[in-house]
């Protein structure tokens, strides 16, 4: 399951889907794919938390665009950042321990023996922000609600859950088509629950901006739509004090402020408006800090290092009809005039690696031949998967870094030549139509330091007759042409979590090819990779889990969906010099929500400020 938008996803980048643990005899206060938690029963808080950390204090962050709505479950309209922190979900992710869940709303976990349903029984004491009690009705109301009318990938992720039922006065049913999909019941445990009185008689599939009533450790102070949102800790939180939640949520306010300019946004920062920033651009991490407050030690840049797999980044392509990608003889030749070793060299500062898997930084991704175990999974499929799937795995096109990319037009020129353009007059044409190449690279406003990495690859594209524009839009018109899939080419980047399955649909699959707001934008329509996906999702262990993964990796990279981007393995950090962090940080988040404000800091940054400005 996604996040909702916002700094609190951070916290939860690794866990867009966890797999249950294996059988217990009785109910279990956790899920781990691994069966063991590291966490035992009654435990007082997680390792990488200050338990007696100081609440109070604000802290202010930058979102881009714009936002009209404070529905964060629905395809309609743009919802504003920081809406996760009003909901409370079943289960709390660990982010020191991959692929574990422990008790929030929910007191404990009992998956049936043959893993065809999970019961979750709830804390008497949950309650919403109103005082009135969280019941199973609840549960039950915001699973059918998010699956009928909720975003589409609701309709995807719990498409094997087949109904959700009370059972006893505080206990709820999940029975599931079978007992296959193993992470079923832990993706059920990132449920967030809404409230059914409060939606009677409100519509659920519209946009509003009538702030939502939650359960979570902040509501909604004030807003200014589409400029800047308020959240206020919620002082008689009713979870403040359970294990997942002790030393987590320490500001009194969080402010998200809008920006529109990603250059303004980072003068803002160095100006003091907003205090925490996330870096990721490589220029900018090298350049664009530079100033005296820096100097003085007034904020701080910092790469903090993390075990995080890093998924693909990319230049997607759309192979939809009426787009010029269908052919992956295309794609291929288009990804072999990316010049990534000029690129990394003269724009980066040397700072990236090259992707080349969509599993990045994990044991996911393909390496050398594939096995036996892969081959038998691959064969079935021979004729229909690109061949070079069935041997070394996929490495991307290189270059000496020179700027000369003779070679690779050559190779480039070839496959267009074989899959029906030719050169005319300096101008790739279709050798049928007559047709000359041309296609749009789509950009939203936020996306605006791409322009110096693309335009680069669109000279060499021209070099060979293609004619590549660039069409920067703002970020509202933006995600409204990626929802319907209108683009040719743009950014695209798809994270993975440390136990990839049920978002794989979502990815890849071809039923989310066709629907609107789907994560599958490149519009892949491939039976092979929709079973490979099926064997992901229905993988016994970790072992087949691993095995099952390489393969779609290996076809997913030979199919040249994506022109692969590059990564890094740390986070790139900003931050005013007010704020104090537990001394231990979890490999697989930056884990915002552990610091905390430091007044006396905060003190002497204001009072220091105006004079280190003024140099």
């Amino acid at each position: 399951m996604k996040c909702l938008k916002g700094v609190a996803c951070l916290a939860a980048l690794a866990a867009i889907a966890l797999l249950a643990a294996p059988v217990a005899a009785e109910p279990r206060h956790g899920l781990s794919l691994f069966g063991e938690l590291k966490y035992p029963p009654g435990f007082k808080h997680f390792d990488y938390v200050n338990p007696d950390a100081p609440k109070g204090g604000t802290v202010k962050f930058a979102s881009f665009g714009t936002f009209d709505t404070l529905n964060a479950f629905q395809l309609k309209g743009n919802a504003a950042d920081g809406l996760g922190y009003l909901f409370d979900t079943l289960m709390s992710s660990a982010e020191d321990e991959p692929s574990s869940e422990y008790g929030l709303v929910a007191e404990s976990a009992d998956i049936a023996p043959d893993k065809t349903s999970v019961v979750y029984t709830l804390r008497p004491e949950a309650r919403f922000n109103d005082g009135s009690k969280i019941t199973p009705e609840d549960v039950i109301w915001t699973f059918d609600t998010l699956k009928a009318k909720g975003h589409p990938r609701y309709r995807l992720y719990y498409a094997d859950v087949l109904k959700a039922e009370k059972v006893g006065d505080r206990a709820v049913k999940f029975a599931f088509r079978n007992g296959d999909n193993r992470e079923l019941a832990s993706i059920l445990g990132e449920l967030p629950v809404l409230p059914k009185a409060y939606w009677a008689g409100r519509d659920f599939e519209k946009t509003t901006l009538d702030p939502p009533l939650g359960s979570g450790p902040y509501k909604i102070q004030d807003f200014e739509q589409g400029r800047s949102i308020t959240y206020e800790r919620v002082k008689d939180y009713w979870a403040k004090d359970l294990p997942v939640n002790r030393g987590r949520f320490n500001f009194d306010t969080i402010r998200f402020d809008y920006y529109r300019d990603p250059s303004i946004a980072i003068e803002a920062f160095k100006a003091g408006q907003y205090d925490i920033r996330r870096e990721n651009i490589a220029k900018n991490w090298a350049t664009a800090y530079d100033s005296p407050a820096l100097d003085a030690g007034l904020f701080k840049k910092e790469d903090i290092p993390n075990k995080l797999p890093q998924g693909m980044q990319g230049f997607g392509f759309n192979t939809r009809p009426n787009h010029p990608f269908q052919d992956p003889r295309v794609r291929e030749a288009l990804t072999d005039l990316f010049d990534f070793e000029w690129s990394n060299k003269n724009l980066f500062y040397g700072a990236y690696t090259r992707s080349r898997s969509y599993f990045s930084n994990s044991e996911f991704a393909a390496t050398g031949m594939p096995s036996a175990e892969e081959l038998k999974l691959l064969e079935p499929w021979k004729g229909q998967i690109p061949d070079k799937a069935f041997g070394p795995a996929y490495e991307p096109p290189k270059t000496d870094g020179s700027g000369n990319v003779r070679n690779n037009m050559r190779t480039a020129l070839k496959l267009l030549e074989a899959a029906g353009w030719s050169l005319k007059d300096g101008k790739l044409v279709n050798a049928k139509t007559g047709e000359p190449f041309t296609f749009e690279f789509l950009l939203d406003q936020a996306q605006s330091d791409f322009e110096r990495v693309i335009l680069p690859f669109g000279q060499n594209l021209k070099r060979i007759g293609i004619d590549m524009g660039v069409r920067l839009v703002d970020p509202s018109q933006y995600e409204n042409r990626m929802k319907k899939f209108d683009y040719d080419m743009t950014v695209v980047a798809f994270g993975e979590s440390l136990s990839p399955g049920n978002e794989q649909r979502d990815y890849w699959g071809s039923q989310s090819a066709d629907e609107e707001g789907g994560s599958n934008i490149l519009g892949i329509k491939s039976k092979a990779v929709d079973a490979l996906v099926d064997q992901i999702v229905s993988a016994p262990d970790r072992d087949a889990l691993v095995t099952r993964v390489h393969a779609l990796d290996r076809v997913l990279t030979w199919g040249n969906y994506v022109v692969p981007n590059w990564h890094i393995t740390y986070f790139r950090v900003a931050s005013w010099d007010k704020f104090a962090r537990p001394k231990i940080a979890p490999p697989y988040a930056l884990a915002l929500d552990t610091w905390w404000f430091d007044p006396q800091r905060a003190q002497a940054i204001e009072a220091e400020k105006p004079q280190v400005q003024q140099k």
